[in-house]
């Protein structure tokens, strides 16, 4: 089993737990390398990265930034950057302020549907004002007995096409890519499993990922089953880029995987990690 996890959430984005409590759990089950990688925010970098040297554990600094390309909204994670940056931190900003008008519009799209009162609700589960999405709308929508879970509640709520999805323009691929590697970072493809599109334009989005300066996608992930580790990891081989695991941990109970520990990397790809081992 794999004891890097590089890609976790805190209260400082949609996660339940605080920074510290995210990377103690993850050093309890056995993790040796673990990054943070909240939505496009990384202000609790500086307490994970503490937590994890009293936990004796490797820490990446990480960050997984909300991407609008063609029609999809994607997530690109970066992992390894100078956290100070100032282009970077710009960016992240930028990113964020469109999140508070976006809950508005799904607050009423929800009334609408004749659920109301749910951005009250909603900001309830929202450590961070300037990070509410919805995951935090989900929990308050299971919290009310209108759904029973979190696939439930995207199913039938949140995703795409359904009553309380509202459209938003997020950062384009080059900006966030951009973003990373100006600070020093390695760009991945988050969860590409998760994208509802064929291969072909699965093929289209790694061309243009990697004409901006992306490096790597994740193989192993929390969003995957075990086919799709195969096919990420020949099409990570393929096509020169980095492999990277990361369970997207946000809640226990709310996914399939706890942090810290994953399934193994198949055979074929170079794991993201061997890059910074090579360097150090």
């Amino acid at each position: 089993m794999l004891t890097v996890d590089l890609h976790n959430h805190s209260t400082v984005s949609d996660g339940m737990l605080p920074p510290r409590e995210v990377v103690a759990r993850a050093a309890a089950r056995g993790c040796t390398l673990f990054a943070l990688t909240d939505h496009d925010d990384v202000r609790g970098l500086d307490d994970a990265a503490d937590e994890a040297a009293k936990c004796g554990m490797a820490f990446v600094p990480g960050v997984e930034i909300s991407v609008s390309w063609r029609r999809h909204t994607l997530h690109i994670v970066g992992l390894g950057f100078d956290p100070k940056n100032a282009g970077l931190l710009a960016g992240l900003a930028s990113v964020r302020s469109g999140r508070d008008e976006r809950a508005v519009r799904i607050s009423e799209a929800l009334a609408a549907r004749g659920i109301p009162d749910t951005l009250v609700g909603a900001r309830k589960f929202a450590d961070n004002p300037e990070m509410i999405g919805r995951a935090h709308f989900a929990r308050h929508l299971i919290e009310r007995g209108i759904a029973k879970d979190m696939k439930g509640v995207f199913k039938k709520f949140l995703a795409k096409g359904k009553p309380g999805y509202v459209a938003h323009e997020w950062a384009t691929l080059a900006d966030a890519v951009g973003w990373i590697r100006d600070a020093g970072g390695i760009a991945v493809i988050a969860h590409p499993g998760r994208y509802e599109f064929g291969k072909q334009t699965m093929l289209e989005l790694i061309e243009e990922f990697k004409a901006v300066g992306g490096e790597g996608i994740e193989v192993v992930s929390g969003s995957h089953a075990a086919a799709d580790f195969e096919r990420f990891a020949r099409l990570a081989e393929v096509h020169g880029l980095f492999a990277s695991a990361g369970s997207d941990y946000h809640a226990t109970g709310e996914g399939a995987r706890e942090p810290g520990v994953l399934q193994d990397m198949p055979p074929g790809p170079t794991p993201v990690w061997l890059r910074w081992q090579a360097a150090a």
